[in-house]
Order: C-alpha cells, then structure tokens, then sequence
C-alpha cells in the first residue's frame, strides 16, 4: 500500500542523495565526538555510575521531548528545523572544546552539552525521517532504511579507531572540534536544496503550548490505532529496557572483565558497525520478507543471541565477545530497517513526526529505568548478569511476536486517516 497520495519525483535521487551523503559527515563528526566522550568518563571515573548518567542525560531529551519535536516537526519547515538543528550542536560543541582548550572542563559540563546534543539530535532525525518518506518511493523505503542502517554501522567502524588515533595525536578540544566542520558541511546541501512539506489546513493558527499538546495526543492517539505498530512499539520498549545497559557497561566490560584497553574497545564498536553494515546492506539489496513484522521478529531473536554470546564469552575469548557483537549489529540492522519502513510507508506524512516522537518517547523511556536498574545490579551482581538475562528475555520476546495476530498483519492493517486538522497538499519548503 503506497503510503499516501503524495507524488514523488521519477529522480528523486538528485534531491535525496545530496542530503543523505553530507549527513555521513555530520554523524561521523557526531561519533567521533560521542567516543572520546564516554573514553573521556571512563578513563577519568572508572564509574558505571558516571557512565549511566552520561548516558541517562543524553536519553532524557528523548524521552521527554520526542514527542514535542515532532509535532513542532509537523507544523513548521523541516528543512529549517534539521539546519538549526545541526548548528546550535555544533555550537554547543565548540563551547565544550573552549573549555577543554583551557582547562576550565567539569564532568557535568559534559552531561550538559550531552543533554543539549542530544536535544538537538531529536528534532534533527525527526525532521530527516519524516522529509524520506516525502522524497523516496515506497517500494525502497525498506531499502533506504537497511542502507540507512549500514551508513550507521560503517561510521561505527570509522569513529571509534579514528576517534582512537586522534586523541593519541592531538589535543581533546582539538579531537571534538572536528564535530563543528563537519556539521557546517551536513549544513550546505540543505540552504540548496528545497525538501516537500505537507501543508496543514490550521498552519496559520497561533502556535500555543496548549495547541502543541493537543498535536503530541493526536499523535499518541494515531500510534495507538495502529494495533500492530503499537505492540510492536511495546516490544520495542522491552527490548530497549533490556539491551541499553549492555551498551553503557561495554567500556568497563572491556577493562575489567576482559583486561584491555581504548584500542580494544575501537575494535569492539567497530565489530558492531561491521554487523550494521553488513545487516544493511544485505537488506538494502534483500528488501527483506515481504510480511516486514517477520523480518522484524527474526531481527530481535538474532540480537538476543547476540547478547547472551558476548555476555558468555570468558575473559580469554575476547575473540568470541567480538563475534557476539558482530551478530548483535546485524541483527540490528535487519529488525530496524523495516520498523522504520514501516512508519514511513503506513503512517501519512503529515503525522510521522508525531509517530515518530510517540515511539522514540515509548521506547527511550526505558533507559531511565534500565539505568536505575542497571547500576545496582552492576555492583551487586556483576558487569555479565545484563548479558545473561537480557540476551535471553529479548530472544523469547522477539519469538512471542509470531504470536500476535495484530504484528503479523501490521502490513495488511487498515490505516487510521490524518487527523481532520490536517490538509492533503503538498508544497516544496521554502
């Protein structure tokens, strides 16, 4: 079913990919950036503790704001949005590097630009999913997704070593500073190239607190009339409750449990950007399962498998904990591209970046609580009891779905209509 009536251009790959290669530059930056600050936290603390504030505060913009970034998302230029979006982190990036230039840096001057990043970083992928749906045919969202994922996982592989290798060469304000150039250069196509916008008929009524709440539950409300998505987007939320604490303890699982260092850890996120590309680009090529919730299921199964291998593998098998991760990403990479396709092929445009906000909150929402969850269980119980139970609760859950009539048929689903406030028309942004 082809999302909605909205044309799409025949070489809709002269707009698209302009756009999509100068991000790779603005998430290079971002990886880069990313690395060298969670090093930074563990080689300075040592602290699971400090690592899961560091990544609580970077979550909680997401948790409580993805669904206001969308519908601000809705109403107003995207384009725009994902220019500014990509400006103020460059700038708050380049103020966190003033600091480290003088000597001035805190830990929690670190946890503010994370959060304020991270902030930026919602509005941004809103705003860029929501546009893709807009400007790529139907037929290869499932595939733009998979590529979308191998992008991700080739930065994963570039970032970490090369994150490595700068520090070892150049100062931290000096290594973070690239985040600034290479977000001027995700900048550039933007002020060029024009992005379709749905128009709304109440496009010119004031813009309220109380107008933009009532868009956040027509939103939530729109997700829930989707049965499949919906209990997709529960499983999803499990899932992330489960597998985000097995990210976080990764730098300390390499330390203390397997007895090695920042190079090792390069090589470890760099196995899980290898699975990220490989599970993309097989699914770009693939297109997966005609039924996407099958491809899905199998996807989360795999990342469940994934998960218990690393959390086995002894600390003299550090060979196997790399393995591990490498089916982790992979699998990653196969169950994310069709949820996104999913969204961006069933949902009407004028409300994906509400959708999108209601599931990145549902989902995200987890973190908080796998991080209260995670530190105690850590100190108590050890760094491998995450691998253990997550690896095996998400490997159970992700079978369950087979199981669910609502998931199986979430391609056939009859689709809520817009909202009746919305209009069906379309024009380039300006």
């Amino acid at each position: 079913m082809e999302n909605t009536s909205y044309p799409v251009e025949q070489k809709w790959m002269r707009k698209f990919m302009p756009i999509w290669v100068a991000q790779l530059f603005s998430l290079l930056g971002s990886g880069l950036v990313q690395f060298a600050l969670v090093w930074w936290i563990t080689e300075k603390t040592g602290s699971a503790a400090y690592l899961g504030i560091g990544t609580f505060v970077a979550v909680l913009p997401e948790v409580l704001l993805a669904p206001f970034a969308g519908a601000l998302v809705d109403r107003y230029n995207r384009r725009y949005i994902m220019m500014l979006s990509d400006g103020i982190i460059a700038l708050f990036t380049l103020g966190l590097a003033v600091l480290f230039a003088f000597g001035l840096v805190q830990i929690w001057h670190i946890f503010v630009v994370m959060f304020l990043r991270a902030l930026g970083g919602i509005f941004h992928w809103s705003a860029m999913q929501s546009s893709t749906s807009l400007m790529v045919p139907e037929k290869h969202l499932s595939r733009v997704a998979g590529v979308n994922q191998a992008l991700h996982g080739s930065l994963n592989i570039i970032a970490p070593p090369l994150g490595a290798l700068l520090m070892s060469l150049l100062k931290f304000y000096q290594v973070i500073s690239v985040d600034v150039v290479t977000a001027f250069i995700a900048i550039m196509p933007l002020v060029f190239i024009r992005i379709p916008q749905p128009l709304r008929a109440d496009a010119t009524a004031n813009v309220t607190v109380k107008v933009i709440f009532k868009d956040v539950v027509e939103g939530f409300k729109y997700l829930k009339a989707m049965k499949g998505l919906f209990y997709i987007t529960l499983i999803a939320a499990v899932f992330y409750f489960l597998l985000s604490p097995t990210f976080t303890l990764a730098p300390l699982m390499i330390t203390q449990h397997f007895q090695a260092g920042v190079w090792e850890l390069s090589i470890l996120d760099a196995a899980f950007g290898i699975g990220l590309v490989a599970g993309g680009l097989g699914l770009g090529i693939w297109g997966g399962f005609k039924n996407k919730a099958v491809t899905i299921i199998l996807g989360s199964i795999g990342s469940g498998i994934g998960t218990l291998i690393f959390g086995l593998a002894p600390s003299n098998m550090f060979w196997l904990g790399i393995a591990g991760i490498l089916i982790m990403g992979i699998m990653q990479s196969i169950m994310g591209g069709p949820f996104m396709a999913i969204i961006q092929s069933r949902v009407a445009p004028e409300m994906q970046g509400r959708v999108m906000g209601s599931t990145n909150s549902l989902v995200a929402a987890m973190m908080p609580l796998s991080m209260l969850a995670m530190t105690p269980v850590a100190e108590l119980l050890g760094l491998r009891i995450w691998y253990w139970v997550g690896g095996a609760i998400i490997t159970l859950l992700g079978g369950f779905g087979f199981f669910i009539p609502a998931i199986m048929a979430v391609d056939r689903a009859p689709v809520p209509p817009p909202q009746p406030s919305v209009a069906a028309d379309l024009s380039e942004g300006t």
